[in-house]
Protein backbone atom coordinates (compact mmCIF):
# COMPACT_ATOMS: atom_id res chain seq x y z
CA UNK A 1 0.00 0.00 0.00
CA UNK A 2 0.89 3.36 -0.49
CA UNK A 3 1.96 5.95 1.99
CA UNK A 4 -0.04 8.34 3.24
CA UNK A 5 2.27 11.42 1.86
CA UNK A 6 2.18 9.14 -1.89
CA UNK A 7 -1.14 9.37 -1.95
CA UNK A 8 -1.67 12.75 -1.05
CA UNK A 9 1.04 13.80 -3.81
CA UNK A 10 -0.74 11.23 -6.13
CA UNK A 11 -4.18 13.21 -5.58
CA UNK A 12 -2.70 16.10 -6.02
CA UNK A 13 -1.26 15.55 -9.25
CA UNK A 14 -4.35 14.22 -10.29
CA UNK A 15 -6.45 17.18 -9.67
CA UNK A 16 -4.06 19.53 -11.27
CA UNK A 17 -4.54 17.20 -14.36
CA UNK A 18 -7.00 18.11 -17.03
CA UNK A 19 -7.31 15.01 -18.82
CA UNK A 20 -8.10 13.29 -15.33
CA UNK A 21 -12.10 12.82 -14.49
CA UNK A 22 -13.31 12.22 -10.98
CA UNK A 23 -16.79 10.87 -10.14
CA UNK A 24 -18.66 10.52 -6.40
CA UNK A 25 -21.54 8.44 -5.51
CA UNK A 26 -22.87 4.77 -5.44
CA UNK A 27 -23.77 2.07 -8.06
CA UNK A 28 -26.82 3.69 -9.81
CA UNK A 29 -26.48 7.60 -8.70
CA UNK A 30 -23.31 9.37 -9.78
CA UNK A 31 -21.91 12.88 -9.74
CA UNK A 32 -18.86 13.09 -12.28
CA UNK A 33 -16.45 15.86 -12.88
CA UNK A 34 -14.32 16.91 -15.97
CA UNK A 35 -12.86 20.20 -17.32
CA UNK A 36 -11.42 21.81 -20.47
CA UNK A 37 -8.61 22.37 -21.33
CA UNK A 38 -9.16 25.73 -21.62
CA UNK A 39 -12.09 26.58 -18.90
CA UNK A 40 -10.91 28.40 -16.01
CA UNK A 41 -10.77 26.69 -12.58
CA UNK A 42 -9.75 27.39 -8.99
CA UNK A 43 -7.42 24.65 -7.70
CA UNK A 44 -6.91 24.61 -3.63
CA UNK A 45 -4.67 22.32 -1.62
CA UNK A 46 -4.98 22.90 1.86
CA UNK A 47 -3.63 19.94 4.87
CA UNK A 48 -7.06 19.09 4.50
CA UNK A 49 -7.70 17.87 1.06
CA UNK A 50 -7.67 19.36 -2.45
CA UNK A 51 -10.84 20.66 -4.88
CA UNK A 52 -11.17 21.61 -8.29
CA UNK A 53 -14.12 24.15 -9.24
CA UNK A 54 -15.29 25.29 -12.45
CA UNK A 55 -18.62 27.49 -13.47
CA UNK A 56 -20.04 24.06 -14.17
CA UNK A 57 -19.44 21.93 -11.31
CA UNK A 58 -16.06 20.86 -8.71
CA UNK A 59 -14.79 18.26 -7.04
CA UNK A 60 -13.36 18.00 -3.27
CA UNK A 61 -11.17 14.80 -1.87
CA UNK A 62 -10.51 14.68 1.50
CA UNK A 63 -6.92 13.29 2.65
CA UNK A 64 -8.08 10.53 4.97
CA UNK A 65 -5.79 8.72 6.73
CA UNK A 66 -7.73 5.66 5.89
CA UNK A 67 -8.58 6.15 2.04
CA UNK A 68 -7.22 3.32 -0.03
CA UNK A 69 -6.75 4.20 -4.07
CA UNK A 70 -7.03 1.23 -5.83
CA UNK A 71 -6.74 0.61 -9.39
CA UNK A 72 -8.41 -1.65 -11.42
CA UNK A 73 -8.71 -2.64 -15.30
CA UNK A 74 -12.41 -4.14 -17.29
CA UNK A 75 -13.31 -5.33 -20.22
CA UNK A 76 -15.73 -2.40 -22.33
CA UNK A 77 -17.81 -2.61 -25.05
CA UNK A 78 -15.19 -1.01 -27.03
CA UNK A 79 -11.58 -1.35 -25.89
CA UNK A 80 -11.40 -1.18 -21.83
CA UNK A 81 -12.28 0.98 -18.72
CA UNK A 82 -10.03 2.11 -15.98
CA UNK A 83 -10.00 3.82 -12.98
CA UNK A 84 -8.37 4.21 -9.33
CA UNK A 85 -11.04 3.78 -6.36
CA UNK A 86 -10.81 5.82 -3.82
CA UNK A 87 -11.96 3.34 -1.03
CA UNK A 88 -12.33 3.18 3.09
CA UNK A 89 -12.87 0.28 5.25
CA UNK A 90 -16.42 -1.00 4.81
CA UNK A 91 -16.70 -0.05 8.70
CA UNK A 92 -15.44 3.81 8.05
CA UNK A 93 -17.45 4.53 5.10
CA UNK A 94 -21.17 4.52 5.75
CA UNK A 95 -23.26 7.98 5.47
CA UNK A 96 -26.15 8.79 6.95
CA UNK A 97 -28.40 6.31 4.71
CA UNK A 98 -31.79 8.92 4.95
CA UNK A 99 -34.60 7.09 3.08
CA UNK A 100 -37.15 10.05 2.70
CA UNK A 101 -36.30 13.81 1.95
CA UNK A 102 -34.61 15.34 4.51
CA UNK A 103 -34.07 18.94 4.95
CA UNK A 104 -30.20 19.65 6.22
CA UNK A 105 -30.05 23.52 6.54
CA UNK A 106 -27.77 25.98 5.03
CA UNK A 107 -25.03 24.13 3.44
CA UNK A 108 -21.79 26.04 5.26
CA UNK A 109 -19.31 23.49 3.39
CA UNK A 110 -20.73 24.40 0.03
CA UNK A 111 -17.49 24.73 -2.39
CA UNK A 112 -18.55 28.12 -3.54
CA UNK A 113 -18.54 30.87 -0.71
CA UNK A 114 -21.69 31.81 -2.70
CA UNK A 115 -23.55 28.69 -2.01
CA UNK A 116 -23.44 28.42 1.54
CA UNK A 117 -26.56 30.20 2.41
CA UNK A 118 -27.95 27.71 -0.08
CA UNK A 119 -30.24 24.79 1.38
CA UNK A 120 -29.09 21.38 1.29
CA UNK A 121 -31.90 18.65 1.08
CA UNK A 122 -30.86 14.87 1.22
CA UNK A 123 -32.86 12.96 -1.37
CA UNK A 124 -33.51 9.87 0.80
CA UNK A 125 -32.24 7.50 -1.47
CA UNK A 126 -30.28 5.09 1.10
CA UNK A 127 -26.99 4.89 -0.13
CA UNK A 128 -24.57 3.34 2.00
CA UNK A 129 -21.36 5.73 1.33
CA UNK A 130 -22.91 8.95 -0.30
CA UNK A 131 -25.85 11.37 0.44
CA UNK A 132 -27.14 12.35 -2.41
CA UNK A 133 -28.48 15.84 -1.92
CA UNK A 134 -29.76 18.93 -4.24
CA UNK A 135 -28.88 22.40 -3.02
CA UNK A 136 -31.72 25.15 -3.49
CA UNK A 137 -30.96 28.66 -4.04
CA UNK A 138 -34.17 29.99 -4.19
CA UNK A 139 -36.46 30.36 -1.74
CA UNK A 140 -39.79 29.76 -2.86
CA UNK A 141 -38.57 26.61 -4.06
CA UNK A 142 -37.31 25.57 -0.67
CA UNK A 143 -40.53 26.15 0.99
CA UNK A 144 -42.41 24.17 -1.60
CA UNK A 145 -40.05 21.22 -1.16
CA UNK A 146 -40.22 21.50 2.81
CA UNK A 147 -44.06 20.30 2.21
CA UNK A 148 -42.83 17.05 1.28
CA UNK A 149 -39.94 16.29 3.69
CA UNK A 150 -41.06 13.06 6.07
CA UNK A 151 -41.96 11.68 1.93
CA UNK A 152 -39.82 9.19 -0.73
CA UNK A 153 -39.36 11.11 -3.84
CA UNK A 154 -40.09 8.26 -5.75
CA UNK A 155 -43.49 7.45 -3.98
CA UNK A 156 -46.27 7.86 -6.17
CA UNK A 157 -48.13 10.98 -6.89
CA UNK A 158 -45.21 13.14 -4.44
CA UNK A 159 -44.14 16.30 -6.69
CA UNK A 160 -41.05 16.64 -5.07
CA UNK A 161 -39.13 15.46 -7.93
CA UNK A 162 -41.10 17.53 -10.54
CA UNK A 163 -40.20 20.39 -8.19
CA UNK A 164 -36.58 19.71 -8.15
CA UNK A 165 -36.74 19.04 -11.83
CA UNK A 166 -38.41 21.89 -12.97
CA UNK A 167 -36.19 24.17 -10.77
CA UNK A 168 -32.36 22.58 -11.89
CA UNK A 169 -31.03 22.95 -8.08
CA UNK A 170 -27.65 21.87 -7.35
CA UNK A 171 -26.52 18.38 -7.13
CA UNK A 172 -24.21 17.86 -3.93
CA UNK A 173 -23.12 14.34 -3.44
CA UNK A 174 -20.97 13.55 -0.35
CA UNK A 175 -18.82 10.90 0.92
CA UNK A 176 -16.88 10.39 3.75
CA UNK A 177 -13.84 11.05 0.42
CA UNK A 178 -14.99 14.31 0.09
CA UNK A 179 -18.22 16.07 -2.31
CA UNK A 180 -18.90 16.66 -5.89
CA UNK A 181 -20.95 19.64 -6.45
CA UNK A 182 -22.75 20.07 -10.20
CA UNK A 183 -24.08 23.26 -11.13
CA UNK A 184 -25.35 22.69 -15.00
CA UNK A 185 -28.94 22.03 -15.17
CA UNK A 186 -30.68 18.74 -15.09
CA UNK A 187 -31.23 17.42 -18.55
CA UNK A 188 -34.68 16.49 -19.79
CA UNK A 189 -35.88 12.66 -19.22
CA UNK A 190 -35.33 12.22 -22.95
CA UNK A 191 -32.45 14.18 -23.13
CA UNK A 192 -28.60 14.07 -23.31
CA UNK A 193 -26.39 14.79 -20.37
CA UNK A 194 -24.47 18.08 -20.72
CA UNK A 195 -20.64 17.35 -21.08
CA UNK A 196 -18.82 18.83 -17.91
CA UNK A 197 -20.40 17.76 -14.48
CA UNK A 198 -23.44 15.94 -14.56
CA UNK A 199 -25.58 13.65 -12.50
CA UNK A 200 -27.33 10.13 -13.26
CA UNK A 201 -29.49 8.83 -10.71
CA UNK A 202 -31.34 5.48 -11.97
CA UNK A 203 -33.77 3.77 -9.77
CA UNK A 204 -33.49 0.23 -10.58
CA UNK A 205 -29.74 0.13 -10.42
CA UNK A 206 -29.88 1.90 -6.56
CA UNK A 207 -32.48 -0.76 -5.48
CA UNK A 208 -29.84 -3.41 -6.15
CA UNK A 209 -28.00 -2.31 -3.04
CA UNK A 210 -24.78 -2.53 -4.57
CA UNK A 211 -21.94 -0.27 -3.74
CA UNK A 212 -20.12 -0.80 -6.93
CA UNK A 213 -20.69 -2.59 -10.18
CA UNK A 214 -19.91 -6.34 -10.15
CA UNK A 215 -16.86 -6.08 -12.95
CA UNK A 216 -14.89 -3.67 -10.47
CA UNK A 217 -12.68 -5.73 -8.15
CA UNK A 218 -12.42 -3.74 -5.05
CA UNK A 219 -10.44 -5.67 -1.91
CA UNK A 220 -12.93 -7.47 0.61
CA UNK A 221 -13.70 -4.70 3.19
CA UNK A 222 -13.62 -1.68 0.91
CA UNK A 223 -15.88 0.56 -0.11
CA UNK A 224 -14.90 3.00 -3.27
CA UNK A 225 -16.03 6.59 -1.91
CA UNK A 226 -14.76 8.21 -4.95
CA UNK A 227 -13.06 7.31 -8.52
CA UNK A 228 -10.50 9.00 -10.93
CA UNK A 229 -10.13 8.35 -14.14
CA UNK A 230 -6.73 9.27 -16.01
CA UNK A 231 -6.46 9.89 -19.47
CA UNK A 232 -7.16 6.76 -21.59
CA UNK A 233 -5.01 5.06 -24.25
CA UNK A 234 -7.51 4.73 -26.64
CA UNK A 235 -10.41 7.22 -26.72
CA UNK A 236 -10.80 10.46 -25.61
CA UNK A 237 -12.74 11.99 -22.78
CA UNK A 238 -15.81 11.27 -24.12
CA UNK A 239 -15.25 7.72 -25.27
CA UNK A 240 -14.79 8.55 -28.88
CA UNK A 241 -11.72 6.63 -30.15
CA UNK A 242 -8.16 7.62 -30.92
CA UNK A 243 -5.06 6.43 -31.83
CA UNK A 244 -2.68 4.47 -29.51
CA UNK A 245 -1.33 7.11 -27.04
CA UNK A 246 1.42 5.12 -25.15
CA UNK A 247 2.26 7.45 -23.34
CA UNK A 248 -1.07 7.52 -21.39
CA UNK A 249 -1.12 3.65 -21.67
CA UNK A 250 2.13 3.24 -19.17
CA UNK A 251 0.77 5.44 -17.24
CA UNK A 252 -1.75 3.65 -15.84
CA UNK A 253 -0.28 0.44 -16.12
CA UNK A 254 2.03 1.98 -13.62
CA UNK A 255 -0.79 2.61 -11.51
CA UNK A 256 -2.12 -0.76 -11.81
CA UNK A 257 1.29 -2.10 -10.71
CA UNK A 258 1.21 0.03 -7.81
CA UNK A 259 -2.14 0.14 -6.46
CA UNK A 260 -4.06 -2.90 -8.31
CA UNK A 261 -4.38 -6.42 -7.53
CA UNK A 262 -1.52 -8.36 -7.96
CA UNK A 263 -2.91 -11.32 -9.31
CA UNK A 264 -4.41 -9.60 -12.31
CA UNK A 265 -1.19 -7.79 -13.29
CA UNK A 266 0.58 -11.01 -13.05
CA UNK A 267 -2.18 -13.10 -15.35
CA UNK A 268 -1.73 -9.70 -17.77
CA UNK A 269 2.39 -10.19 -17.87
CA UNK A 270 1.96 -14.05 -18.37
CA UNK A 271 -0.82 -13.58 -21.26
CA UNK A 272 2.04 -11.46 -23.24
CA UNK A 273 4.86 -13.62 -22.82
CA UNK A 274 2.71 -16.54 -24.24
CA UNK A 275 1.47 -14.70 -26.78
CA UNK A 276 4.68 -13.43 -27.51
CA UNK A 277 6.59 -17.01 -27.37
CA UNK A 278 3.24 -18.35 -30.34
CA UNK A 279 1.73 -20.69 -27.49
CA UNK A 280 -1.49 -21.73 -28.03
CA UNK A 281 -4.58 -20.07 -25.85
CA UNK A 282 -4.58 -21.56 -22.03
CA UNK A 283 -7.73 -23.85 -21.47
CA UNK A 284 -10.70 -22.20 -18.72
CA UNK A 285 -9.64 -24.67 -16.45
CA UNK A 286 -6.25 -22.32 -16.07
CA UNK A 287 -8.33 -19.02 -15.07
CA UNK A 288 -10.00 -19.12 -11.61
CA UNK A 289 -13.25 -16.70 -12.08
CA UNK A 290 -14.46 -14.02 -13.80
CA UNK A 291 -11.68 -11.37 -12.55
CA UNK A 292 -9.24 -13.87 -14.30
CA UNK A 293 -11.03 -14.08 -17.69
CA UNK A 294 -11.31 -10.40 -17.77
CA UNK A 295 -7.33 -9.63 -17.09
CA UNK A 296 -7.19 -11.74 -20.49
CA UNK A 297 -9.29 -10.16 -22.20
CA UNK A 298 -8.13 -6.77 -21.10
CA UNK A 299 -3.95 -7.96 -21.64
CA UNK A 300 -5.07 -9.03 -25.43
CA UNK A 301 -7.34 -5.99 -26.35
CA UNK A 302 -4.67 -3.37 -24.98
CA UNK A 303 -1.70 -5.57 -27.27
CA UNK A 304 -4.31 -4.99 -30.19
CA UNK A 305 -4.76 -1.39 -29.61
CA UNK A 306 -0.78 -1.23 -29.32
CA UNK A 307 -0.33 -2.84 -32.80
CA UNK A 308 1.60 -5.92 -31.39
CA UNK A 309 1.75 -8.50 -34.29
CA UNK A 310 2.86 -11.74 -32.49
CA UNK A 311 0.86 -14.62 -35.24
CA UNK A 312 -0.82 -16.07 -32.25
CA UNK A 313 -2.65 -13.41 -30.97
CA UNK A 314 -5.36 -13.68 -33.66
CA UNK A 315 -6.10 -17.43 -31.97
CA UNK A 316 -5.84 -15.95 -28.81
CA UNK A 317 -8.73 -13.47 -29.77
CA UNK A 318 -10.67 -15.86 -30.92
CA UNK A 319 -10.93 -18.24 -28.01
CA UNK A 320 -11.14 -15.31 -25.34
CA UNK A 321 -12.79 -12.49 -26.67
CA UNK A 322 -15.31 -13.22 -29.47
CA UNK A 323 -18.23 -11.60 -30.07
CA UNK A 324 -18.94 -11.35 -26.11
CA UNK A 325 -21.34 -8.68 -24.55
CA UNK A 326 -18.78 -6.56 -22.28
CA UNK A 327 -19.37 -7.53 -18.93
CA UNK A 328 -18.97 -3.63 -17.79
CA UNK A 329 -22.35 -2.48 -19.19
CA UNK A 330 -23.78 -1.78 -15.64
CA UNK A 331 -20.37 0.10 -14.21
CA UNK A 332 -20.62 2.14 -17.65
CA UNK A 333 -24.63 2.56 -16.97
CA UNK A 334 -24.09 3.76 -13.46
CA UNK A 335 -21.23 6.09 -14.05
CA UNK A 336 -23.56 7.23 -17.44
CA UNK A 337 -21.40 5.95 -20.07
CA UNK A 338 -22.93 4.38 -23.10
CA UNK A 339 -20.18 4.04 -25.94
Amino acid sequence: MMSQAAVKKLLIEQMHDVETQWSLGTFGAIAEFSRDSDEPVQLTASDGGISAVTARGGIAIRFDDGLRPFASESIARQFWNHRVALCLPEDACEMHRRSVLTELGEDREALREADRGGVLFDLGLAALQADLCVRVNDRDVADRLRAHVGRAVFEPGNPAMGIMLAANPHRVFISRAGRAEVYQPIPPHTGKSPEGPHTHVLPKLLKSGRTHAATEPVPDGWVPCAHFYPAHPTKDAFGVPQPFDARRHAAFQHLLATLGAAESTAIKHDVGIAVEAGLPPWSEARLSGRMARGSVRVALRQMQAAGRTAPALASWLAAFDHAETAGDEASDLARGHTE
